[in-house]
């Protein structure tokens, strides 16, 4: 579920978009849709649909890899490695100009990039698949290859990433005016769709244990070199049919309100915006905002896979979050309207930290609910379950706030531009603070070993093994997940005395207070 977190919050963009959408203009080409149906652009909604379920494929992969990795023991510092691998989304801004600017006529503005992301993420699949079993030491002694497997990873969101630039851009020359509002839909609906089947369907179909005990199999459906393997096929032959049967109009063809910068231009952009004071402000409190919630956020469901809830019931967990995630937003939108919508986000806020105290005590309960025969009850994941609910009411308050703020306070004269740089910042503010708890967590963990008398410590790998040894057992007598838990939580209520003033100051500023001509030299 954490997982699932970061990938939502890495497809934001596409949220920024569609709350962008919901302006006026929108609204009525919305209507205009209802009334003529979607014509000859049926079969372009199915295309971009299923572009998007394509590229939501690696982020399920990539969110499923932490629950395998922590069921091989692997340390958090090797955990934290490894969420490096989810941060191209959050910085695609560096290359998005590149992108959309640099192409081969012949081929098409967007499929000159499309074409090479989409046959690479398959290459990356099928050469893969026959290597990620040693790579994760499977069926060996040796332990995973971490820092392979989150560079080629990081690779395979990187093209993902790449490959989202160029299928938004798409999205607006290959439907027709009155239907572009089917873009934020598929976007939506693909990337969640994508990301189920790599995530979810993957981890509950790869379990001896589930296709065993619900499925009446004799063993699990699916492996990871065969689902790579499948997935890679999927890919190299989409690609191909796109790139051979798929017209992609030209410039002269289609009719664009979004101003054209250019590659200098737009970089030129970007650096008169940094140099608003308002928006560094902003920047601030994007980046620091989420500290408070690292350790719930990133750890929580490592800490319930370590204490032996099984990683495919984790998973499972994910479905009924699904409806909330999608209709919460609307609900919270009406509140999100007028010249203050950040005061969702300031509720929830407290509220969000108070809850990691609840994580944490959902953690410290969890082993008492544990049968003999390793199973758990299935009272207990409804408990999970009516906390994650309540997390994501939390969650999507501040989501939907910052999302609206953003729409509010967007210079519409710089296009897309200046909401990809608020995305950048917002999803950067998620990932540092994420990566700091699994880097540190071990350092502030102390384990003791007891049966052996002249060895008293477990707190490097090699005391561990050496306890192990002698016929002693490795106890933790202080977690390092509770300490971050408290301490993050006591920054995050510090950091209120600064940031909800600040907060209420930046949304009290009117929208030409963020206009990009305004500080322009």
């Amino acid at each position: 579920m954490t997982s699932r977190r970061k990938a939502t919050e890495s497809r934001s963009n596409a949220e920024y978009e569609k709350l962008l959408e919901q302006n006026e203009e929108g609204q009525n080409i919305h209507h205009e849709t209802e009334s003529r149906g979607l014509g000859s652009d049926r079969g372009n909604v199915m295309l971009l649909l299923l572009l998007y379920v394509l590229q939501g494929i690696p982020l399920g992969l990539a969110g499923s890899i932490p629950m395998i990795l922590q069921n091989r023991h692997v340390s958090y510092k090797d955990q934290a490695t490894f969420s490096l691998a989810f941060w191209p989304f959050s910085i695609k801004l560096l290359w998005a100009p590149l992108v959309d600017s640099v192409y081969f006529e012949k081929i098409g503005r967007r499929k000159s990039w499309l074409v090479p992301a989409q046959y690479l993420i398959g290459l990356f699949m099928l050469l893969l698949s026959p290597n990620v079993n040693e790579l994760l030491g499977e069926g060996s002694d040796h332990p995973p290859n971490v820092a392979f497997i989150t560079c080629v990873f990081f690779a395979l969101n990187f093209l993902a990433a790449t490959q989202d630039i160029a299928v938004d851009g798409w999205a607006l020359t290959i439907l027709s005016r009155e239907n572009v509002g089917w873009a934020s839909t598929c976007n939506s609906v693909g990337q969640t769709a994508g990301y189920f089947l790599g995530y979810v369907v993957f981890l509950a179909l790869e379990s001896k244990d589930f296709c065993v005990n619900y499925l009446g199999q004799n063993d699990s459906l699916v492996t990871l070199p065969g689902f790579l393997y499948f997935w890679g096929i999927v890919f190299c032959t989409t690609t191909t049919a796109v790139w051979l049967f798929k017209h992609e109009k030209d410039d002269s063809e289609v009719e664009i309100d979004e101003p054209d910068f250019g590659l200098i231009g737009t970089y030129q952009i970007l650096g008169r915006v940094l140099k608003m004071k308002t928006m560094r402000d902003l920047i601030l409190v994007l980046l620091t905002c989420k500290i408070g919630f690292a350790a719930a956020d990133s750890l929580t469901v490592l800490k319930l896979t370590d204490s032996g809830v099984p990683k495919d019931r984790l998973a499972l967990l994910s479905i009924p979050m699904t409806p909330v995630q999608v209709l919460l937003p609307f609900y919270i939108s009406r509140y999100t309207a007028g010249p203050k919508p950040l005061n969702p986000f300031m509720f929830g806020y407290p509220l969000r930290l108070l809850l990691g105290l609840v994580f944490a005590g959902l953690v410290w309960l969890t082993p008492m609910f544990k049968a003999a025969d390793g199973s758990y009850p299935l009272y207990y994941y409804g408990i999970i379950i009516v906390i994650y609910l309540i997390h994501q009411v939390f969650v999507n308050c501040m989501f939907v706030g910052v999302m609206a703020f953003f729409a509010r306070i967007s210079d519409s004269s710089v296009g897309g531009t200046y909401m990809t740089l608020l995305n950048t910042f917002t999803n950067l503010g998620g990932n540092w603070p994420a990566w700091i708890a699994l880097r540190f967590v071990s350092e502030l963990t102390w384990k003791s070993c007891t049966g052996v008398m002249d060895i008293l410590s477990c707190d490097s790998a090699q005391e561990e093994k050496a306890c192990e040894a002698g016929g002693g057992t490795c106890h933790t007598t202080v977690d390092g997940y509770y300490i971050e838990s408290v301490v993050l939580m006591t920054f995050g209520f510090l950091w209120m005395q600064w940031g909800l003033p600040t907060i209420k100051r930046l949304q009290s500023l009117p929208p030409s207070a963020w206009a990009v001509s305004k500080w322009s030299d």
